[in-house]
């Protein structure tokens, strides 16, 4: 049986990591010729990612994993 400690432990964990994770925001998006390619902005940091590398953003990995380069602005 778990007890009501470890019960309240497990949910702090889990809120801990949530809180941990980097908020991730596209505030742009395109498809050209079957290719997506979205804008995201990242600890106030801009990107151009795929489809792929924006999972992984929003399941908790960070651009410096990624070996993600911020976007250039023209």
């Amino acid at each position: 049986m778990v007890s009501p400690t470890t019960n309240q432990n497990s949910k702090r964990a889990a809120v801990r990591k949530a809180l941990d994770r980097h908020k991730v925001y596209v505030t742009a998006q395109s498809f050209s010729g079957g290719i997506y390619s979205a804008r995201v902005l990242v600890d106030g940091e801009a990107y151009w990612v795929d489809e792929f590398r924006l999972s992984q953003l929003q399941q908790g990995l960070s651009p410096a994993e990624l070996e993600l380069m911020p976007a250039v602005d023209d």
